[in-house]
């Protein structure tokens, strides 16, 4: 098992590299651009009480402030502005930085709300990219909004989102409820998506968090619930399998099929999302199949039949610990705790790349080659938050970019 001091001094290669990290040209979302960065930069204070960091946390999220004000035009949650905005609404609710979010935010709405809807007309209820990621933030700006005006504007935003999901969904006979997705784009192949980073759990975790506000409860319940429905239905019968859930269903993809043990797809993020629905639910059900589910993925140990590749949280080994770590302060299961120690290993077992940042690097499958990342999503500042994660003796929620907190 890592000690806390091999923990730190990763954590400290990582912020001597971030501290020359520079923003020019880059995008500016949560995920895939600079303002994931500078939530690194604010943890690392809070957790070392540096000053030094957190003035280089403010002047990253003010670099992506004046991108925007320079004519900055990307939307999206994990790479554009509903990302960058996501954070400072974060940092402000976190007590990291004293803004006026309802000034300075405010005037984006339109433009994010333009793009929202040009992905309901299309269908895109993708999280990273797509008109879930927008729904989100603008329930994040509900939460915290002062403006009595600007919380019914963000209602109505977040209300025609859930419309929207309603009238897309297939709706069967027994309660069942689930979107088509574009599985392969170029092939024309559509079906049901049932992942946490472009698909159904994702849907599940937004409906989820909009459930617990008295403003969308009735709106959302019944999808919610029909959504579980249908994972459920597609629960492999052969449970002795790594998996026991595909990450597609389509006439072409075989049920029995191995799902990957990541973030992104297969049981971690399905029993994350259902273990949410349930528990805002009530549902004794869902709860314990999602609590079986990750507690049968705790066995998978082998990283290649896993597919754990790289260290990144996406598709690696910091995001399997980190979803374990979660999982086991929610319910203080013992076998979390244990596979968060393991994958925490097996994530300091891959700093070996002498031209790497802090020893990472993360493998690029499309390119067939290891390259550096620095962002939260792949790369190290996902990294360094999840070391935080383990180290902290407070509450760490940064990871709800992630759907996790």
């Amino acid at each position: 098992m890592s000690t806390k001091k091999e923990l730190e001094k990763k954590l400290d290669e990582i912020y001597n590299i971030l501290q020359n990290y520079q923003t020019e040209n880059q995008n500016i979302g949560v995920l895939a651009g600079v303002s994931g960065v500078s939530l690194f930069q604010f943890y690392y204070a809070r957790y070392k009480d540096s000053e030094e960091a957190a003035d280089k946390g403010a002047e990253i999220i003010s670099q992506a402030v004046e991108s925007i004000s320079n004519g900055y035009t990307f939307p999206t949650f994990c790479s554009g502005i509903a990302g960058a905005a996501w954070v400072l609404d974060f940092l402000s609710e976190e007590e990291f930085v004293d803004i006026d979010n309802d000034e300075l935010l405010a005037d984006l709405d339109p433009f994010l709300l333009e793009a929202m809807n040009g992905d309901i007309e299309r269908s895109y209820f993708d999280f990273l990219h797509g008109a879930t990621g927008y729904g989100f933030y603008f329930l994040k700006r509900y939460q915290n909004t002062q403006s009595p005006e600007l919380k019914e504007r963000y209602r109505n935003n977040v209300n025609t989102l859930i419309q929207a999901l309603w009238e897309a969904a297939q709706k069967e006979e027994n309660g069942i409820i689930w979107w088509v997705f574009d599985l392969n784009v170029e092939e024309g192949t559509k079906g049901g998506n049932l992942s946490l980073s472009h698909g159904m759990s994702s849907i599940i975790n937004f409906l989820s968090r909009a459930y617990l506000h008295d403003d969308f409860k009735d709106a959302t319940s019944k999808m919610l619930d029909g959504a579980i429905r249908y994972i459920l239905s597609h629960k492999k019968e052969d449970t002795s399998q790594s998996s026991w859930y595909p990450s597609w269903v389509h006439e072409d993809v075989p049920k029995e099929g191995s799902s990957r043990l990541a973030w992104c797809y297969g049981d971690l993020g399905i029993g994350l999302s259902m273990w949410r629905g349930g528990s805002v639910l009530d549902n004794e059900t869902y709860k314990n199949e999602a609590l079986a589910m990750v507690k049968n993925s705790t066995k998978r140990r082998d990283l290649k039949e896993a597919v754990v590749l790289d260290s990144g949280h996406c598709h690696g080994a910091c995001g399997v610990a980190n979803i374990y770590n979660h999982m086991f302060q929610e319910t203080k299961e013992a076998s979390f705790q244990e596979a968060a120690d393991f994958w925490l290993d097996e994530l300091l077992k891959m700093a070996i790349h002498k031209d790497g940042d802090a020893g990472f690097k993360q493998w690029r499958g499309d390119k067939k080659e290891w390259m550096n990342e620095l962002n939260l999503l792949e790369g190290i500042s996902g990294i360094g938050l999840t070391l935080i994660s383990f180290l902290a003796t407070f509450e760490t929620k940064w990871d709800e970019c992630l759907l996790i907190s």
